[in-house]
């Protein structure tokens, strides 16, 4: 059974950091495109961060230079490290695992909450 469990999310003051981690089972890693998305409410998923098997990272461009998408093969953990934050960086964030080659299996976590307020 696949698994992706998200945690780490919850309240800061703008400027400040966070860490999000999303907890991985039932697939490879080296088989998956990993990403992260968030969401507000009454909108569409917004793309954040991705990370392929081979270790490319790609940005959402208004993120670049604030959010880092890493991962620990070991762990079979995701992470989002979040500096900065803006009270436009509210919303809920999702992990995302994508099989890259058929087929294209895709697996969404519940989200975790982020909240930027002061």
């Amino acid at each position: 059974q696949v698994q992706l469990v998200e945690s780490g999310g919850g309240l800061v003051q703008p400027g400040e950091s966070l860490r999000l981690s999303c907890a991985v089972s039932g697939i490879s890693f080296y088989q998956y495109d990993l990403a992260w998305y968030r969401q507000t409410p009454g909108n569409e998923r917004a793309f954040v961060a991705a990370l392929t098997p081979g270790g490319y990272t790609r940005y959402a461009d208004s993120l670049k230079g604030r959010f880092t998408i890493s991962r620990d093969t070991a762990k079979n953990t995701l992470y989002l490290d979040m500096d900065g934050l803006k009270p436009e960086d509210t919303a809920v964030y999702l992990c995302n695992a994508k099989k890259t080659i058929p087929p294209r299996w895709d697996y969404w976590g519940q989200g975790t909450p982020v909240t930027v307020s002061s």
